[in-house]
């Protein structure tokens, strides 16, 4: 029986949005036609809703509706905009890499010095170049995610870093996602990083606004293939405006022995999602992820975290904090493969949430999926509200409720912000931290 799909009208309007876009959206032949290729796929399932499990909690066509239409090329108010943004937000000590609404910005980027084995290239002119092999990998993420499809037919700019063999960068990578466009759009951001054989680096994401920003639509997606003996440590912190949508993906491969470190934070947007994909492709591999949710007002915030365990002697650890406030909706779910050559595997994965409000939620599923006999792996997850014998014992100690609140919460997250090693930055997000907490009525 053939099926044929009716458009609606937001269908139609995308198509036609994709149409338009064409033009600007870098890279002819193969890769124009790998585009179409992901809008068909985007197409076939349209924004994702409750009846496709992976999305059960996050109905996109309920909570976004539409994708807005394409950001317009940045002008220079809109890089003046974005550079106010970017003094608020500002890191000591990082190499910038700055996006504005979706195209990289040069002149606010540090591109000068750049370290012996370390390359940075600009997604639209490795598409627009004739080698296919970055090509590849920049399309390798799976389109049957109807949102990292939609990304691979309209992305339109991004990083690709390469770090050679054997190089360890001393200064931390910070990606920065501004939007600054003051009517409602939507920005396609895609990156590659690629760390040698025994290298090391950090790479920190940030997406803000700019002043007059709001209502808008971050679609960003980032590919990372981290060889043997190498060592990513990986920070995210959301503080996009309370209107925005931020929808996200990563994919990330390791080789053996090799050590990913990733935390993130969410504080900002209206409803967000980040989906990671992360592979053990490689034997005595070991990943670390860590998370947090701060959420308050009617904010929606969605992790989705996949570890594939594929080869033995996989070390695994997922820690993952919420804290919710008001009407909030936090949502964290956790599934770990092992496939059946993957014996000895490690794998641990524990999640809390933490309720402040009668009317907040938080949905917790983590999954395990053992296909191997000789492996140690194990699951929690709870939910509950703040200790009231440890607050009245704060209290009693001269404390106001707020401040013994403001405490316990600290203590709550701790766990999951003491995983980032540097210094400098784990200070960083703990002072954002404190700001969601100061900010609390």
């Amino acid at each position: 029986m053939n099926v044929v799909l009716a458009k609606t009208d937001d269908g139609r309007a995308l198509s036609e949005a994709f149409a338009l876009a064409r033009p600007r959206l870098p890279g002819a032949g193969k890769v124009a036609d790998t585009r179409r290729q992901a809008f068909e796929a985007y197409e076939r399932t349209g924004l994702p809703h409750r009846r496709i499990e992976d999305w059960k909690y996050t109905d996109l066509r309920t909570l976004m509706r539409e994708v807005l239409p394409l950001a317009a090329a940045p002008d220079a108010a809109a890089f003046n905009r974005a550079a106010a943004a970017l003094k608020l937000h500002a890191i000591e000590g990082v190499r910038r890499l700055v996006l504005v609404d979706g195209v990289f910005a040069a002149k606010l980027s540090d591109l000068s010095n750049l370290e012996q084995g370390l390359t940075v290239r600009t997604v639209r002119e490795v598409l627009e170049a004739p080698d296919a092999a970055p090509h590849a990998q920049l399309f390798a993420p799976d389109t049957s995610n109807p949102m990292v499809a939609l990304n691979s037919a309209m992305m339109t700019d991004g990083v690709v870093i390469e770090v050679a063999d054997r190089v360890a960068l001393k200064r931390p990578l910070h990606i920065v996602h501004i939007a600054s466009a003051t009517t409602p759009a939507a920005t396609f951001t895609r990156s590659l990083l690629r760390l040698g054989k025994a290298a090391s680096a950090t790479l920190v994401e940030s997406y803000v606004a700019g002043d007059g920003a709001k209502v808008y639509q971050v679609h960003d997606s980032l590919v990372v293939a981290i060889g043997d003996d190498a060592r990513l440590d990986h920070i995210r912190l959301i503080e996009d405006s309370r209107d925005a949508f931020n929808i996200a993906s990563s994919v990330v491969t390791l080789g053996a022995h090799a050590h990913f470190n990733t935390f993130g934070m969410t504080s900002g947007a209206g409803v967000s999602r980040y989906h990671a994909t992360i592979v053990v492709s490689g034997e005595g591999a070991r990943v670390e992820t860590n998370g947090v949710n701060l959420l308050n007002g009617r904010q929606h915030a969605d992790s989705t975290l996949y570890l594939d365990h594929a080869v033995p002697h996989g070390t695994s650890r997922e820690v993952f904090r919420a804290v919710v406030d008001d009407r909030a909706h936090s949502v964290f779910q956790g599934r770990i493969m092992v496939r059946p050559k993957a014996q000895k595997t490690d794998a641990k994965m524990m999640t809390r949430a933490l309720l402040l409000s009668d009317e907040a939620e938080a949905d917790n599923k983590p999954e395990l999926e053992i296909f191997a006999d000789d492996v140690t792996c194990g699951h929690g997850a709870t939910t509950g509200a703040l200790d009231e014998s440890l607050l009245f014992y704060l209290r009693a100690r001269g404390l106001s409720e707020k401040e013994a609140q403001a405490l316990l919460i600290q203590a709550f997250v701790g766990e999951a912000i003491e995983s980032i090693v540097d210094d400098q930055l784990r200070e960083l997000v703990i002072a954002a931290a404190q700001r969601w907490l100061a900010a609390r009525g």
